[in-house]
């Protein structure tokens, strides 16, 4: 009797052992869809062409990234680049900053997401935020440099 609990103990620590594995795994899955792309320059704003993205609260559109990048200026003067395709539909969906200048949405699913909040989702039906690269700002230079 004693060998058969002992065996039991046993075989239902195994059980869930193998429901704690497939439940992480599982989890585990759900990946931002958006597919990696290799993203490495450098702007300078010094150039007129970017001059308008030193102001705070402003953006500018950027070739790169899968379907272009959105470079933001924070309030608190920090630099984030976000990849443009939406997260819900990649292969149809493009985000556009909206006129508030706080947002990016997407026209086609409605999915909309902070560009204060780097990038979450603010209205489904997306479930994960915009992909967003590194910036490294060069104040010596005036240079951001855009990389993941």
């Amino acid at each position: 009797m004693k060998n058969t609990s002992h065996i039991l103990l046993k075989t239902g620590k195994v059980i869930i052992l193998l429901f704690l594995i497939l439940f992480f795994l599982r989890c585990d899955n759900k990946q931002n869809p958006v597919p990696n792309v290799y993203v490495d320059f450098t702007i300078n704003l010094s150039d007129p062409q970017y001059n308008s993205v030193t102001i705070p609260g402003n953006y500018l559109y950027l070739t790169g990234g899968v379907n272009g990048i959105i470079l933001y200026h924070t309030i608190d003067d920090q630099y984030k680049a976000f990849e443009r395709t939406c997260t819900y539909d990649p292969d149809k969906g493009r985000v556009s900053v909206t006129s508030d200048q706080f947002f990016a949405e997407d026209s086609v699913c409605g999915s909309k997401f902070s560009l204060l909040v780097d990038g979450i989702v603010e209205q489904r039906p997306a479930e994960f935020p915009l992909k967003q690269y590194q910036c490294i700002y060069n104040q010596n230079s005036n240079t951001v440099r855009i990389r993941n």
